[in-house]
């Protein structure tokens, strides 16, 4: 793996040199865009408007239109907006790992310790693991700042950059549900949630659209087509809710 940052975790005076890689891989196909008529690859160009014609990457610049006029930028202009955010994520704060909303996950990186035998780097690690919290700060990756906690997974101390507030919408555009609901449909929904309660195992998920898909492709080549399965709708008998909920219960009981 190549490392996409480098630079330190700051935990009150003690220093942590490291190196984050991603932790996540897509499990999608990578499937090419061709033209129909000839399969000849699709290119993505990026075109002066004035000239249409394509602009070398060394050329290309970024810029903030500020006042009907562009401010170019640079790349010291992007570290001198933030230098220590740019080398250093500073722990700001420790908190509960539980109470993070899952709404605020983006994307997690493996940190590794950029040094031999870091005992700072294993300090925080376990004393991360003992207390359940999670360490909360922010850096700059890609010219963006990014909130994030940093918690430990096995042996390892996760970075998980995380959304600020501002990002997630409100509900209150949302036309929301108010049908009251009796005690035996509540007890009866609880008991079923209660049934289907069992320890978290993602291991047992896959991509299955992704292997089925990759079916299809291997049968094309051999101009063959594969038998698709039909799709099968859960259905009941009636649609008292009460009565859906019991015949639900009664279906995963056998």
């Amino acid at each position: 793996m190549r490392s996409i940052w480098k630079g330190s975790i700051g935990f009150g005076l003690v220093n942590i040199p490291i190196k984050l890689y991603s932790a996540v891989q897509n499990s999608s196909l990578d499937l090419d865009m061709l033209d129909g008529r000839d399969h000849a690859h699709i290119r993505y160009l990026k075109v002066n408007e004035n000239t249409h014609k394509e602009v070398p990457y060394d050329k290309i610049v970024r810029a903030y239109k500020l006042d009907d006029e562009y401010i170019v930028l640079e790349e010291r202009d992007f570290e001198d907006a933030s230098p220590e955010k740019t080398k250093l994520i500073e722990i700001e704060s420790f908190v509960e790992a539980e109470d993070i909303n899952p709404m605020y996950y983006e994307t997690s990186y493996y940190a590794e310790p950029d040094a031999k035998n870091s005992k700072a780097y294993n300090l925080l690690l376990q004393a991360l693991k003992k207390t359940g919290k999670a360490g909360l700060g922010r850096f700059v990756l890609r010219n963006t700042e990014s909130l994030c906690i940093i918690h430990p997974v096995d042996n390892a101390l996760v970075v998980s950059r995380i959304r600020f507030s501002q990002e997630l919408r409100s509900t209150e555009d949302l036309k929301l549900p108010d049908a009251a609901i009796s005690k035996k449909e509540l007890d009866m929904g609880l008991a079923l949630i209660k049934q289907y309660t069992e320890d978290f195992d993602v291991s047992k998920f896959k991509d299955e659209y992704a292997d089925e898909l990759m079916k299809i492709i291997k049968a094309k080549a051999k101009g063959k087509r594969p038998t698709i399965k039909k799709m099968k709708v859960a259905k009941t008998s009636s649609d008292d809710l009460y009565d859906q909920l019991m015949q639900s219960l009664n279906k995963k009981g056998a």
